[in-house]
C-alpha cells in the first residue's frame, strides 16, 4: 500500500498535481485511487469526468471520487450530532441554527479522511491518493493520539456510567437530554477510527504528505507553517511541489518582475524546506484541465520516475524535550562544523551555518519562548530554548 496526501494553500493547483499524480501511477500498472476530501470538490473538473461521492473506474487501474462530506458527517458523526443538536434545542437555540452549529469545527474534514480507511482496507487498491481540502488543520486534529486514548481509558468509563445514573433524574426535572448509550458507543468507535486513521497516516513506510505550493509569498508562508505542524505532530514529507513557475523560455518583459519575484521565492522555499526536495512544475500553456495536459503536468513532475517512491525519508525537523527544555532538532547533512547564527523574530526562526540557511515558522509553544543555545552535532542541528526573560 502507498498512500500519499497533497496539500496546500487554495487555489495553488494541488488538485492538478494530485490528479496528475494518479494518472502517472495508473498508467505505471498500480491499482489507484483518488479521492478528494475537499468540500469544495474540483477533482472531477481537473480529470473532466463526472464523478460522484463513491469511487468509481474512469480509466483502467484508476478510480476516482469526490467524496460526500455530507454524507459521511452522517455515517461517521450522525448519533453525536443529533444528540449535540439535542442539547442546543433543549437551550432554546432554533432548530434550524442548531442543525448547523452541531457541526463541530473540523467534523466536515475529519469525515471525509475517514473514508480513507475505506480504501486502505481494500485488497484490490494499491495506492490511495488524496486531494485535501486547503488547509493543514485537518491533519493537526488527528494529531492528539495520547490524549483520546488517556480520554478513552479514564475518562470515557466514568462520563458513561454517570450518565447512567443522572439519566433518569435530569430526565424527569429537567428534561435535559442526557446521552444515551448508543451516543457513547458512537464516539467510542470515532475515537478508534481516528486512532486507526493516525496509526496510518503516521506509517513512514506507507505514507507521506506532499506539499503544494506556487513561488509567492503568501503561499511560501503558509506552507512553512504547514510544513511546521506536520513534522510537530509526525507526519512525513517526502516531497514539495513548486507549480505554476514561469519558465524562461517566456521572454515577454510583462513576466519580467513576475520571474524576479519567483526566484527570491523559490530561494525562500529552498531554505525553507531542505533536505526535503522540490520539484518544479513549469506555467503551462494553457489551463490544465483533461488527461493530456495531466500527463504534461506528470512528465514535467516526474519525468521518468514512479511516483510512488519515497524521495525523502525521516523528518527534515524534530521538536522535542530534553532535560526540561524545548528542542528543536534540524537535519543539516554536508555541513561542517562552524559558527551558527541564528535569528529570531516573532514565531520565525532564521539559521546559517556557513554557507547554508534555514527559514523556520516555530509553533506557538516554541514562539513564546527564545533560543537558549544551538550546537551541530554530526548532521544535526540542536537548538534549544529557554522562557524569555
Amino acid at each position: 500500500m502507498r498512500l500519499m496526501l497533497f496539500t496546500g494553500k487554495g487555489g495553488v493547483g494541488k488538485t492538478s498535481i494530485a490528479a496528475a499524480t494518479a494518472l502517472r501511477c495508473a498508467e505505471l500498472g498500480y491499482r489507484t485511487v483518488v479521492m478528494s476530501t475537499d468540500a469544495a470538490h474540483s477533482l472531477a473538473d481537473s480529470l473532466d469526468i463526472p464523478l460522484s461521492g463513491e469511487a468509481r473506474e474512469v480509466l483502467p487501474n484508476l478510480r476516482a471520487q469526490e467524496v460526500d462530506v455530507l454524507r459521511e458527517l452522517d455515517v461517521n458523526w450522525g448519533t453525536l450530532q443529533r444528540w449535540i443538536k439535542a442539547v442546543l434545542a433543549w437551550r432554546g437555540v432554533q432548530e434550524l441554527v442548531a442543525d448547523e452549529i452541531a457541526i463541530l469545527p473540523g467534523m466536515e474534514e475529519l469525515a471525509g479522511l475517514l473514508y480513507i480507511l475505506h480504501h486502505y482496507d481494500d485488497p484490490q487498491v494499491d495506492v490511495i491518493i488524496v486531494d485535501c481540502a486547503p488547509t493543514g488543520e485537518t491533519l493537526r486534529l488527528l494529531s492528539f493520539p495520547d490524549v483520546l486514548r488517556w480520554w478513552l481509558d479514564r475518562i470515557y468509563p466514568i462520563e458513561r456510567q454517570a450518565a447512567r445514573v443522572l439519566r433518569p433524574i435530569a430526565s424527569t426535572f429537567w428534561n435535559l437530554p442526557v446521552p444515551e448509550e448508543e451516543v457513547f458507543d458512537a464516539v467510542k468507535e470515532l475515537i478508534q477510527r481516528l486512532l486507526r486513521m493516525r496509526t496510518v497516516l503516521t506509517n513512514a513506510s506507507e505514507s507521506s504528505v506532499r506539499l503544494v505550493l506556487n513561488p509567492e509569498k503568501m503561499v511560501v508562508r503558509e506552507a512553512q507553517r504547514t510544513f511546521t505542524y506536520l513534522n510537530l505532530y509526525g507526519y512525513f514529507t517526502d516531497l514539495v511541489v513548486e507549480n505554476r513557475v514561469i519558465p524562461d523560455a517566456v521572454s515577454d518583459p510583462f513576466f519580467d518582475a513576475w520571474r524576479e519575484s519567483q526566484r527570491h521565492y523559490s530561494q525562500l522555499a529552498l531554505e525553507s524546506f531542505a533536505p526535503v526536495p522540490i520539484r518544479r512544475v513549469p506555467l503551462m500553456s494553457q489551463e490544465v484541465v483533461g488527461l493530456e495536459m495531466l500527463r504534461r503536468v506528470s512528465d514535467a513532475l516526474y519525468g521518468d520516475d514512479d511516483p510512488t517512491g519515497f524521495y525523502f525519508t525521516g523528518q527534515g525537523r524534530e521538536f522535542l524535550r530534553e532535560n526540561g527544555r524545548q528542542l528543536l532538532q534540524i537535519r543539516l547533512p554536508f555541513v561542517e562544523k562552524g559558527d551558527i547564527g541564528l535569528t529570531q523574530s516573532g514565531d520565525e526562526l532564521t539559521v546559517r551555518v556557513g554557507n547554508q540557511q534555514r527559514n523556520i515558522i516555530l509553533p506557538h509553544a516554541l514562539a513564546a519562548l527564545e533560543v537558549d543555545e544551538a550546537k551541530l552535532e554530526d548532521d544535526r542541528l540542536r537548538v534549544y530554548f529557554r522562557p524569555r526573560r
